[in-house]
């Protein structure tokens, strides 16, 4: 019972439920994120990004294309074009000295006339690459150059929802490895460079280019969730520069208007681009205000091969993505610091402030980190900090909501606003679970009795009594309110109260400030009660005085009674004394219409701030001890 006891206070602390509510919207988001059903919401945000990039400053591109336009269709007067027609777009490009000719055209069969003359051109320049389609259900190279290293497959993988984000450098059947179409292209570039594809010193089963280690991409990389990873695959980063892959029709390049130096030592690039053979695929930019919202596949290969060469050129590192006890740790960290926030925030606008800030940090951090080739989920931790923090929110608003409405139950009608407010926001101090802890406190106890009203209520209507003592308790209540102290409680027409309740006095200033408050709550009583008995006297009803005894000493502050009837009073030999003051010696009150009684130790308190006699030594009734007790004149 005790273990099961501790165990419930344990849990219901602020933290305690903090740290659950963020454990369990982790793994929530954990098991989303794992069943794939935020993998379009992360690939949004990756595109995002790519679009944020900023513009490559460098001058010009290595890649030049070649369009095969809808025009140069129609001035041709067919498709395919021509062997001839290919060939001698082919042998103007040669004679212009590129490092390598890429053909993204089909030639598994002779297109004539000119096939002699298209298989010579093959034949003979070796840095011309023409494509083949992988797999049984694929396209064959052209026949004259199918066992060189000069055939590649143009294969592009398209993600699922149409867009294209990884590229190919190696397919394999099981007996034989293809090369990329953009792979074959920038090997030949780099040649010249003497530049090869290397194992990587640390793994060797990565490719290095030019001292660049290439990994293939994990079928969970990022915010994949099981890919298909098959070939050696990676992410294109669709770099933007000012003024992009420079393009030429085939028309131009025939009638000889494209200048030798546009092509001379680049990368050369046929395709087609003519809508009606719909060579086109979605990219990240396509998601955007441009008109033209697909991109044709020659320039996929183009930013493909592109990237390939800044990779051994420029030191330019892939991106890569942590790896998958990075990125729970990193998602643990946000939903953690969402609950953590949530236990401090209780203003919707202040929510909505810090929700907008915590999310612009956390969009920068991923967003700084993709510029520097990582891949850090951005939308797993969004949704577990916003998750987070709002329900710990929630929690902690309805917990201090039904706190507040405990304490308020037990406060509100005797205190006044501003002492209730404290004890709500030193709430801490003094709560437990949700109840007021009992604690063992310096107070000064006031109590207050009618003189007389014994045979009043026995000469007085029912309802006339009930009403003249009600003016009474009211009028009374609020002096009490008025001075800091707290309603105890009401015993007919006696009135209990507290000075140092609830919240704990630390210094002994604070303890005599309660007494000094407790004796001008005595004399503003007294000052009351001759306002309400001149009210009464014009209205025919009975005057009365009062009797107060004050006591400052120690007591425990405590949440009494059963659940359905609960009452935070004070018990103890102080609270006992103040009320033996009240009722010492009533004949001796019976001289002034207000007799105020304190104990020694609560003129020790007061210093000389009040007027008073001392009556004497005196055994209380109950007490063994004599105390001293002093009568409270008016102040100084």
């Amino acid at each position: 019972m005790t273990i099961m006891f501790r165990l419930r206070k344990l849990i219901f602390k602020p933290y305690i439920t903090a740290v659950f509510v963020s454990g369990i919207i982790f793994f929530a988001v954990i098991g989303l994120r794992s069943s794939g059903y935020l993998e379009h919401l992360e690939l949004l945000a990756y595109d995002w990004f790519i679009r944020l990039q900023p513009v490559n400053s460098k001058a010009s591109q290595p890649v030049v294309i070649i369009e095969v336009t809808e025009d140069d269709i129609q001035k041709h007067g067919r498709w395919p074009l021509t062997d001839a027609t290919l060939a001698q777009a082919l042998d103007i490009l040669e004679r212009s000295k590129p490092r390598a000719i890429g053909v993204d055209i089909f030639r598994d069969i002779h297109v004539p006339p000119g096939s002699s003359q298209l298989d010579s051109i093959f034949l003979e320049n070796q840095n011309i690459i023409v494509v083949m389609k992988f797999g049984d259900n694929g396209v064959p190279p052209p026949q004259v150059i199918s066992e060189t290293d000069r055939i590649a497959f143009n294969d592009i993988l398209v993600d699922p929802g149409g867009i294209v984000r990884r590229g190919l450098l190696y397919l394999d059947d099981g007996e034989k490895i293809f090369y990329s179409f953009a792979l074959r292209l920038a090997l030949q570039y780099l040649r010249t460079e003497g530049i090869f594809p290397q194992p990587d010193l640390i793994n060797p089963g990565h490719i290095a280019l030019g001292g660049t280690s290439v990994p293939p991409l994990e079928s969970n990389a990022g915010g994949y969730v099981g890919a298909d990873a098959r070939g050696y695959q990676f992410l294109i980063d669709f770099e933007n520069t000012i003024e992009g892959f420079k393009s030429f029709s085939l028309t131009s390049l025939l009638a000889g208007e494209v200048p030798s130096d546009r092509i001379r030592d680049k990368i050369v690039i046929i395709g087609v681009t003519a809508q009606s053979l719909k060579d086109f695929f979605y990219t990240p930019h396509s998601q955007g205000l441009q008109i033209s919202q697909q991109t044709n596949g020659a320039v996929i290969h183009a930013y493909i091969a592109d990237q390939l060469l800044r990779f051994a050129l420029d030191g330019k590192r892939p991106r890569i993505s942590l790896s998958e006890k990075q990125e729970i740790l990193w998602i643990l960290i946000w939903s953690t610091l969402g609950g953590m926030i949530g236990l401090h925030i209780r203003s919707p606008w202040y929510f909505s402030l810090t929700g907008l800030v915590n999310l612009l940090v956390l969009f920068l951090i991923t967003y700084f980190a993709f510029l520097n080739a990582y891949w850090i989920p951005l939308v797993p931790p969004a949704m577990s900090w916003l998750l987070s923090a709002a329900i710990v929110t929630a929690s902690m608003s309805n917990r201090e909501k039904k706190q507040r409405a405990f304490l308020m139950q037990l406060f509100s009608k005797h205190v006044s606003p501003e002492v209730a407010d404290s004890i709500w926001q030193k709430r801490e101090e003094f709560l437990n679970n949700g109840r007021p802890r009992p604690q063992k406190l310096t107070v000064t106890v006031l109590f207050s009795d009618l003189k007389g009203f014994t045979s009043l209520s026995e000469e007085l209507d029912p309802n006339l009594l009930v009403d003249w003592l009600n003016t009474y308790l009211e009028s009374m209540t609020k002096v009490v309110m008025d001075h800091g102290g707290v309603v105890d409680d009401y015993a007919g027409d006696g009135i209990k109260a507290n000075f140092g309740v609830p919240l704990p006095r630390n210094t002994q200033a604070e303890i005599n400030q309660d007494a000094v408050d407790a004796v001008n709550c005595a004399l503003a009583m007294d000052k009351e009660v001759r306002r309400i008995n001149n009210i009464w006297r014009k209205q025919n009803l009975p005057n009365t005085g009062i009797r107060i005894g004050i006591f400052t000493g120690t007591a425990v502050a405590a949440v009494l009674g059963s659940t359905k009837r609960l009452k935070y009073t004070t018990i103890g030999d102080a609270v006992n004394i103040a009320a033996r003051l009240e009722s010492y010696n009533k004949n001796y009150a019976k001289e002034s219409l207000c007799r105020i009684l304190i104990g020694e130790s609560t003129y020790s308190c007061i210093g000389d701030q009040f007027k008073t006699n001392i009556v004497g030594k005196e055994t209380l009734k109950g007490k063994k001890q004599e105390i001293t007790i002093y009568r409270i004149q008016d102040k100084m």
